[in-house]
């Protein structure tokens, strides 16, 4: 029943306000009774004394008796809630306008007569009722005579059986159950209200309990409603959870979906890593059981032709893990780039002799543009001489025979620009986002490079990361293929 946060504050709020309406109604009825009891004890704080001035009520210790009819008969007709007591210096009950049977006690306690009588304390000051044994009643007393030895008090109880029967007559009356019912009905009302304020602060947090229960069943972030505006600011804390939790949510289904990429890629790539070990172990592994086999069947140039096979698989399965283990490396968090000032002009014409050979048994023509007094630049000189071999190796590969591969090397608004092109096979505009993942080969019988194992261009450019460049491509199917890159020149003057 009060599993929900809502169910919980409304039940809590119905105690607090019947606990609150029980206690206005208390102190309502409690601070009304004291207030009349004021008012009356105010109005008639001089009777007894203006009582004992006009009427000579003792004398010599003895009782007028005619003086106290008179003034009983008196007060029974302008004020019959008022009761009159005479009492002796000992405080006991020596006559009284009260029936006999009504009267309760013999004496009365005179300390609060005394206080009233010589202190004037703050009223009301209550007085024992010669009609009960425990009750207390507002009173007025004066001391007889007022002046010269003390022969007695005359005790006046302003709110005798009369007055009781007025009290409780007034309880009964419909004012004052108007007055009950308007304050139940305003209780109520703010009651209501108040539920309907919880239910409005408690709706959001429910809906944001929904969508968090929601993600953490589907993992997928709901719609949730925030303050408008790019920066607007959360207006109470509920707004600031959800802003919380929608920057959280959003972000781990980022990385969930990261995550999710990343182990599609590490199946595709142990999938080609398998597929691309497993065709020269195979083929190193059938020429080895050839020469096993038919060792002395076979000439020693066949052999050597075998051997020669054997061995160029052995360093293509070399280069193959020696790719791997350096992207591996590059995309380590522990790499470690170790910038310094080199010219690149120079190691540009050290991998250009690297390709001349090349070109030449491929019979295609390989050109250098370098300008001269090239500024020095700024890097991993290893790491950067790399990327040139790739880019070169990447040309040569899907060039064909008769085809131009071109290095060139411009400086301009304080960057160099180095640029790799060929006049290869090319590629089609919806192939350049893939080609630098890892083993994407592209259309795999297109060119020469369809054996080609897919990693340089992934090293290349993981390189070029590192020295905070990116690198461009342009390409144009069967027209060829241009990669460029500037590295700033961060030379100090």
């Amino acid at each position: 029943m009060f599993k929900s946060l809502y169910s919980k504050l409304a039940a809590v709020l119905a105690g607090l306000f019947f606990l609150v309406g029980l206690c206005f109604v208390a102190v309502t009825v409690f601070s009304t009774g004291m207030y009349h009891q004021e008012v009356i004890q105010k109005l008639n704080a001089r009777l007894a004394e203006q009582i004992v001035k006009e009427k000579l009520l003792m004398e010599n210790n003895r009782i007028n008796r005619k003086a106290l009819d008179e003034i009983f008969h008196m007060l029974m007709v302008i004020n019959p809630a008022v009761e009159i007591y005479l009492l002796d210096p000992q405080g006991r009950i020596l006559a009284f306008s009260a029936p006999l049977e009504k009267i309760k006690r013999k004496r009365v306690d005179l300390g609060p007569i005394r206080e009233w009588i010589e202190d004037r304390p703050m009223i009301p000051i209550l007085g024992d009722d010669p009609r009960s044994l425990n009750a207390k009643k507002v009173f007025s007393a004066a001391r007889i005579p007022k002046t010269g030895k003390l022969q007695g008090y005359l005790y006046v109880i302003l709110g005798g059986e009369s007055y009781d029967s007025v009290v409780q007559m007034m309880k009964g009356s419909y004012i004052l159950q108007l007055s009950a019912w308007m304050i139940l009905a305003g209780l109520l009302f703010a009651l209501i209200a108040g539920l309907i304020v919880f239910g409005f602060l408690t709706g959001r947090l429910r809906r944001l309990a929904g969508v968090m229960d929601a993600f953490r069943r589907s993992q997928r972030l709901e719609v949730i409603k925030l303050p408008k505006g790019k920066d607007a600011i959360p207006a109470d804390e509920i707004d600031l959870m959800t802003s919380s939790f929608k920057q959280m949510a959003e972000r781990i289904q980022v990385q969930m979906d990261q995550l999710k990429d990343s182990d599609n890629a590490r199946r595709e790539m142990v999938a080609n890593v398998s597929h691309d070990l497993r065709t020269p172990l195979a083929t190193l592994r059938g020429y080895m059981e050839t020469l096993l086999l038919k060792e002395e069947n076979l000439s020693g140039e066949k052999r050597r032709s075998y051997l020669e096979i054997a061995i160029h698989h052995c360093e293509r399965l070399s280069k193959l893990v020696d790719e791997l283990m350096e992207l591996a490396k590059l995309e380590s968090l522990k790499t470690e780039v170790r910038q310094e000032y080199f010219n690149l002009g120079e190691l540009a014409q050290d991998v250009g002799l690297k390709f001349r050979l090349k070109a030449e048994e491929k019979r295609i023509t390989f050109k250098t543009d370098i300008e001269k007094e090239m500024p020095l630049a700024h890097g991993d000189i290893g790491l950067l001489e790399r990327v040139l071999e790739n880019l070169l190796e990447n040309a040569f590969n899907y060039t064909p025979e008769g085809g131009t591969v071109g290095l060139s090397l411009k400086f301009d608004h304080g960057a160099i620009t180095v640029k790799v092109s060929d006049t290869g096979v090319g590629m089609p505009e919806a192939e350049i986002p893939h080609i630098f993942e890892r083993f994407y080969r592209g259309d795999k019988g297109r060119g020469q490079g369809a054996g080609h194992h897919g990693l340089g261009l992934a090293i290349a450019k993981r390189i070029l990361e590192l020295h905070q460049c990116n690198i461009h491509v342009e390409s144009l199917l069967n027209y060829g293929t241009t990669f460029s890159f500037n590295l700033p020149n961060n030379q100090s003057n």
